[in-house]
């Protein structure tokens, strides 16, 4: 797992801006959402193609907190990182600019839809009820490369619990469009994954400055296990 270490002046300068320690300690979780960032093969799995190795330390954290926010009436949306030859909005740029030809080739290869390093790492715990969402983008937010957003909206999500991997990639990027976009954000400190603690801090210094408010999977549980009980009583 990361060792976490987010510096007194980044909290400090949080509750100069947000005027409180914490944005969040209770949540409706019928208008919350956990989004699950690309827990696949080709990220999770030994010797995968992009492996991150803590990716597998975190999958305890992330099944806990889905099965938190089922029992408490909210939705988990699993990401997919996918390549797709055919879509409306060739990611060129990127493909021809920022990748050699061989790394093209073996991200070409390895998240095309329907090939074993495209599927959901098998250690995650995935109910039907749950959605899935392919993208094409780092981000799970951008508009004709995902529906994750438009979905999420027509359910009424207001906001969003992110863990997954890569910390300072794909989840960093939909925590700032998600934000941006009009979703309450909550950053997952224990269940967010990258390749060094140097890059994971990093994100987090961003987050808790500006994009969300932190916590751990713990926390997060907690307040999700709150809202089940008062909804129950209310029954």
């Amino acid at each position: 797992m990361h060792v976490v270490n987010v510096p007194q002046y980044i909290r400090d300068r949080a509750i100069l801006s947000h005027g409180r320690e914490t944005l969040f300690e209770t949540l409706d979780m019928s208008k919350t959402a956990h989004v699950i960032v690309d827990l696949q093969n080709g990220f999770v799995a030994p010797g995968a193609p992009i492996e991150v190795p803590v990716a597998r330390e975190i999958i305890d954290n992330v099944n806990a907190i889905s099965a938190a926010v089922r029992a408490s009436g909210g939705v988990n949306a699993f990401l997919r990182y996918t390549y797709d030859a055919n879509e409306p909005q060739p990611w060129d740029v990127f493909f021809r600019n920022y990748m050699s030809p061989e790394r093209r080739a073996q991200q070409e290869e390895a998240f095309t839809a329907g090939s074993i390093m495209h599927a959901l790492y098998p250690g995650l715990e995935v109910s039907d009820e749950d959605l899935i969402f392919d993208k094409t983008r780092f981000s799970g937010m951008i508009p004709g490369t995902c529906d994750m957003d438009e979905s999420l909206k027509a359910r009424g999500i207001e906001t969003m619990i992110i863990t997954g991997t890569l910390t300072n990639c794909c989840c960093e990027s939909t925590a700032r469009d998600a934000m941006q976009m009009g979703y309450n954000v909550i950053f997952v400190t224990d269940g967010n994954a990258t390749l060094t603690d140097e890059e994971h801090n990093a994100t987090l210094l961003s987050m808790g400055a500006i994009f969300a408010d932190l916590k751990t999977a713990a926390e997060v549980v907690a307040i999700a296990e709150a809202a089940a009980s008062v909804k129950t009583a209310a029954e």
